[in-house]
C-alpha cells in the first residue's frame, strides 16, 4: 500500500490516544487504522510518569528532538545516535509500505500566550518537515501529506515554558476534543521552494484548528491574528 505522513499540531501528552480514540468514533475501518498509526515522539514518553500511561498501546518512535538534545552535552552522541536508529526503522517501513506516521513538525506541544490566553499553534520547522519529504521520496513508494488539526490543549496542559528534564506540574482535566484532516498537501517541488510546502502543510493546520475551537465553542483560545 502506499504511505500516510499527517503533519499536526501538538497540544498534550494524550495525543496519540486522542487520535485512535477520535478515529475509533468514526468506524471500525478507521479505528483499524488508528492502531496501526506509528506516533514519533520525544524522549520524555518513555520517562515521563505521566506521559508513560498515554503512550502505552501505541506504536511510538522515539527521536529526541534538537533543542533536547542540544540541552545535555555530555548525552548528544548517544541521542544522535539514537536518532539515526529510528530514523533507519522509519525509511524501511516506508519502504515496505501502507505505513501511516504522525509528527508534530514543530518539535514540540503548543503553548498557551501567557498575557492574552490564546493558545497559537507552534510553528512548523521547515528542517523537519524536509526531512519527512525526504524519507518519503526516498522510499519509492508514494507518500501522502496530511495536514491534522488537533485541539486538546485542556485536556493536560503543558507548562507555559519549555521544560527540558521530567517531571512537570501539569494535571489532566474533563473537557472537549477534536481533530480534523485537512486537505493533502502535495509532495512537489523542489529545494528552491520547499518552504513553500511547510507554509502550505501549516495554514492548512491553523485554518482547521480554527474551526475545531469554533465548533467546540472554544473561540476563546483563538488567536485574533487567525481571524484576520
Amino acid at each position: 500500500g502506499e504511505n500516510v505522513i499527517f503533519l499536526a499540531n501538538h497540544q498534550s501528552e494524550a495525543d496519540p490516544q486522542v487520535v485512535s480514540c477520535l478515529f475509533e468514533t468514526v468506524g471500525k475501518e478507521m479505528g483499524d487504522l488508528a492502531a496501526h498509526v506509528t506516533y514519533v515522539a520525544g524522549h520524555k514518553v518513555t520517562t515521563d510518569a505521566l506521559a508513560v500511561p498515554f503512550s502505552m498501546g501505541r506504536n511510538l518512535l522515539c527521536i529526541h528532538s534538537k533543542k533536547h538534545i542540544d540541552a545535555d552535552p555530555e548525552t548528544k552522541p548517544a541521542k544522535s545516535r539514537q536518532n539515526m536508529t529510528a530514523m533507519n526503522s522509519m525509511l524501511k517501513g516506508l519502504k515496505e509500505g501502507g505505513m501511516a506516521i504522525w509528527v508534530a513538525p514543530s518539535g514540540g506541544r503548543d503553548r498557551r500566550n501567557v498575557e492574552s490566553g490564546k493558545i497559537p499553534i507552534a510553528p512548523f520547522d521547515q528542517k523537519t518537515v524536509d526531512m519527512f519529504r525526504l524519507m518519503g521520496n526516498k522510499s519509492k513508494v508514494p507518500t501522502h501529506f496530511y495536514p491534522m488539526a488537533m485541539v486538546s490543549y485542556d485536556l493536560c496542559p503543558p507548562p507555559d515554558f519549555v521544560e527540558a528534564g521530567v517531571g512537570e506540574q501539569r494535571n489532566v482535566r474533563f473537557t472537549p476534543i477534536g481533530i480534523a484532516i485537512c486537505d493533502e498537501v502535495p509532495n512537489v517541488g523542489g529545494a528552491e521552494k520547499r518552504h513553500l510546502f511547510t507554509e502550505k502543510a501549516e495554514e492548512e493546520c491553523i485554518a482547521g484548528y480554527t474551526d475545531l475551537l469554533k465548533g467546540l465553542k472554544m473561540d476563546k483560545y483563538i488567536p485574533e491574528e487567525y481571524s484576520l
